[in-house]
């Protein structure tokens, strides 16, 4: 994905947030919460969120309210209406942190990826302030730790047997190893990606392939992460593999 169609799945995410069954969601948190009476829109929640300072508290006044209705109802609107406010920052992410992958569109995925993973473990209850310096670096974490492992699976993968060796350099066979491991991830999340944009999968489902099938992370952890049921999980990936007609081929 290029910072063009970037670009352009924002502008969609702005426009569906702006759609009637989002703005009863809004009406709905205003009658708790006076402040937020004062807009009329998601779009005027947004424009109010980039422009504050992250440490006003007034931003954080806005954000606590979303974050205790998504901790209460797990509705996945709450998670769209997030992901626009948060969009800057994790592409502030993205541009800091895009030595970590050679793929600009891997690393896009993954950071949404560790973005929702924390929204969905986020405990308002627990941290009810400094809300977005929290979410903000705990997406960092997340990231740095998925990246940690990839790397450290990738070193357990590479081949070390000593006859093999012999003749060898042993960094240049780890960095080649590790580099092809690399080119199958990107291939198969390329294929994925194509099914993502021809529309046959959802991002979520793109994301769960990605995390299960290219990276081999456990079902029940994406789904605990993604704020579904080890079941609703199973069947979402089926469904998935399904619509796409199979998974992309295993090279290793």
């Amino acid at each position: 994905m290029s910072s063009v169609d970037r670009d352009a799945d924002r502008r969609r995410l702005e426009r569906e947030i702006l759609e009637e069954g989002y703005q009863r969601l809004l009406a709905r948190l205003s009658k708790r919460q006076v402040f937020l009476d004062g807009f009329a829109s998601w779009g005027a929640v947004i424009d109010f969120m980039r422009r504050a300072s992250s440490r006003d508290p007034a931003k954080e006044g806005v954000l606590l309210p979303i974050v205790q209705a998504h901790a209460a109802d797990r509705d996945p609107r709450w998670r769209t209406i997030l992901l626009v406010i948060f969009w800057p920052a994790l592409e502030s992410i993205c541009r800091r942190k895009r030595h970590w992958d050679s793929d600009p569109d891997t690393l896009w995925a993954n950071v949404v990826w560790a973005f929702l993973q924390t929204v969905c473990r986020l405990d308002p209850a627990r941290r009810p302030d400094r809300l977005v310096q929290k979410i903000v670096n705990d997406v960092f974490h997340r990231l740095h730790d998925e990246y940690r492992s990839r790397w450290d699976r990738a070193k357990r993968e590479v081949v070390t047997d000593p006859v093999e060796l012999a003749d060898h350099d042993v960094e240049d066979e780890h960095h080649a190893g590790v580099e092809a491991l690399w080119v199958e991830q990107e291939a198969r999340i390329a294929v994925l990606k194509a099914h993502h944009m021809a529309g046959r999968i959802s991002d979520a489902d793109f994301l769960l392939l990605v995390g299960t099938q290219v990276y081999g992370r456990p079902l029940s952890e994406c789904a605990h992460e993604s704020g579904l049921s080890y079941e609703a999980a199973k069947k979402r990936q089926q469904r998935a593999i399904r619509a796409i007609g199979g998974l992309p081929p295993n090279e290793s």
